[in-house]
């Protein structure tokens, strides 16, 4: 039976990526779309061809035909969409960060436990076919013990900083109320934290942050620098950055017997190449450009998920656990010292 979708809030990243993908998903379709403005939620349903479009997002809940509920709203609005969608019975995909707080991001995983629906986090970098041959790489010993991971997500125009905002569009990108205590960190470094959990199957225990913002004067950050220490002793450093026209996102990974290297990974399109160096082996792969193809699989996933009744691929512990570092990322940076990473409750 085809998994029916609707969508909460239809920003770039809903029109972009999410509306189109989910015709691509396998046996999903577009059931419903919700914005505070009727005309703009009409617009969107006509472009992607959803059955109903609703101003409403209790009305939109009400709907018997969703089953799911893609979160993609502006950061401070996850939560409490979340939540709401929880307690209408809706499973919940939600867009990264989980929430603009540790304890917002805690309160949403107590909701879906409490409804039994399931929450999943949208960190599409997991599906990468490079990033999945990198990880079974890693667990059978290819490269030996990792030593050091890095990771850079950048984007920007040039001449033109990209965080500025155009005629009138994503200006909650530079409001902290809205975006939560953080910019870059959370639009494009929870991503790239989430990566290093994810490939070397550890927690980070320290961090030490350095960027350009976290002060009084300048509240967000446009670049930053981080680095990791991994619970099995690994140093991870993570870059991210909307100033940076020309920026590498790529991936690299040291161990005591070989590397793994990745071109272009690190961002939302599938493409780039990965190769893999040792004494014993050299092999390399390289990916076709679909812009989509993270996206559906991340989709896919999640249907898959429901039906087999398990944790989708990224969960909502992971997207607590990426608040956490964001959180002791933010606080390194505002005091210049590093910061001390529990490791998370099973």
């Amino acid at each position: 039976m085809p998994l029916g979708w609707a969508i909460a809030g239809i920003g770039s990243h809903a029109d972009l990526k999410i509306a189109p993908a989910i015709p691509r998903a396998r046996d999903s379709r577009l059931i419903a779309v919700y914005s505070r403005d009727q005309k703009r939620a009409d617009a969107f349903a006509a472009t992607h061809g959803a059955q109903a479009a609703y101003d409403r997002l209790d009305t939109m809940l009400a709907d018997s035909r969703v089953d799911a509920v893609f979160v993609a709203s502006p950061n401070h609005l996850h939560a409490p969409q979340t939540i709401q969608a929880a307690a209408a019975g809706k499973h919940v995909l939600a867009e990264k960060p989980m929430a603009t707080s540790v304890s917002d991001a805690a309160a949403m995983i107590d909701a879906c436990r409490k409804h039994g629906v399931t929450l999943g986090l949208g960190f599409e970098l997991r599906f990468h076919p490079a990033h999945l041959w990198a990880r079974q790489l890693i667990d059978r010993g290819a490269i030996g013990r990792i030593r050091l991971a890095h990771g850079q997500w950048g984007r920007g125009n040039r001449g033109e900083p990209e965080h500025l905002p155009r005629a009138g569009l994503r200006e909650w990108w530079e409001t902290p109320q809205l975006i939560g205590d953080a910019s870059v960190l959370v639009g494009l470094g929870v991503h790239v934290f989430d990566l290093m959990r994810f490939l070397l199957r550890e927690e980070p225990v320290e961090v030490i942050a350095m960027t350009d913002g976290q002060t009084a004067r300048q509240p967000l950050e446009h670049i930053a620098a981080i680095s990791l220490r991994m619970s099995g002793g690994a140093i991870a450093q993570v870059m991210c950055g909307r100033m940076l026209p020309d920026t590498q996102n790529d991936l690299a990974l040291y161990g005591s017997d070989g590397r793994i290297a990745t071109k272009e990974t690190i961002w939302e399109a599938r493409l780039g190449q990965a190769e893999l160096v040792s004494a014993t082996q050299n092999h390399s792969e390289s990916y076709q450009y679909d812009y989509l193809a993270n996206f559906v699989a991340e989709l896919d996933d999640f249907h898959d998920a429901l039906q087999h009744n398990r944790p989708p691929a990224a969960t909502g512990n992971d997207g607590l656990q990426a608040a956490r570092i964001t959180a002791a990322a933010i606080k390194s940076a505002r005091t210049a010292q590093s910061v001390t990473i529990n490791p998370p409750k099973d």
